[in-house]
């Protein structure tokens, strides 16, 4: 349930928040802890429209304020597109947070084809690089924006492999990695922060697109905790990420995994 603090800033003046791939899990979990702290908050999702609808009703529903946006972060037009609309309702933006991402059923390199690899990066690397763009075109201070915040959703992969189960996914989240740090540093002296969280075996949607929806419960005896994480537990180090508490951590890394 989403419960908007009876301290929340004036709706005129709140920040504001785009959540991509946030009709579900991870995303949507944090969105709606960001309309908890008080942000409007914009829900961008691809093919889930009722999902995102749900998840803005339950904002709004607790007096905070959402709205839903269509885009498939893989096309250059449709990100644009999709942070005029968020001009267009609130001419400002403050934080963004790049949850889309996509993986296929579980294989070794050798039965992948350039489809499925091309799929995936088009969406984890591509789509975040562009979000990322025209995010910083609107909150740098370079161009005249007054700051603000960056996280993206990286992966425990990206340290680990993932093989035998998705190799082409880590190498995506690993260049995720990549971008954090370098654009980190890129904005820093812009007003912006860039950080991102790496989650481990978390109990959402995910792994059913993967071919196991069981997953969570095959590995949780194998990770040091004993447990695979909630979406929530995920939601809440974002959001500290992209809070004043965290305003001098840039370019840096919270691995969620359980100890893994």
């Amino acid at each position: 349930m989403v419960t908007v603090p009876t301290s929340a800033p004036d709706r005129k003046t709140a920040p504001v928040a785009l959540v991509t791939g946030a009709g579900r899990g991870i995303g949507a979990a944090t969105a709606q802890l960001l309309a908890a702290r008080g942000y409007r908050v914009a829900i961008n999702y691809r093919q889930q429209r009722s999902a995102a609808n749900q998840v803005a009703g339950a904002i709004r529903a607790a007096g905070g304020e959402a709205i839903t946006l269509q885009a498939d972060v893989s096309r250059e037009s449709e990100v644009e597109a999709l942070f005029r609309a968020v001009d267009q309702r609130w001419n400002r933006l403050d934080a963004l947070v790049n949850n889309a991402g996509i993986l296929r059923p579980q294989a070794r390199v050798t039965e992948m084809d350039a489809e499925r690899i091309n799929a995936i990066l088009a969406v984890n690397v591509t789509g975040t690089l562009l979000c990322c763009r025209e995010a910083i075109k609107r909150m740098s201070t370079r161009f005249g924006g007054q700051g603000g915040a960056i996280v993206n959703l990286s992966s425990i992969a990206a340290r680990l492999g993932a093989p035998q189960e998705y190799v082409d996914y880590a190498a995506s989240k690993g260049a995720v990695d990549s971008l954090t740090i370098g654009l980190s540093k890129e904005v820093a002296g812009e007003g912006i922060r860039v950080n991102a969280v790496r989650p481990g075996i978390i109990d959402t949607e995910i792994h059913a697109s993967g071919g196991e929806p069981g997953r969570v419960a095959r590995l949780a005896p194998q990770l040091p905790m004993g447990r695979g994480g909630s979406a929530a537990e995920i939601a809440a180090a974002v959001v500290w990420l992209l809070s004043d508490q965290a305003s001098y951590v840039t370019g840096s890394f919270i691995d969620a995994g359980g100890g893994r």
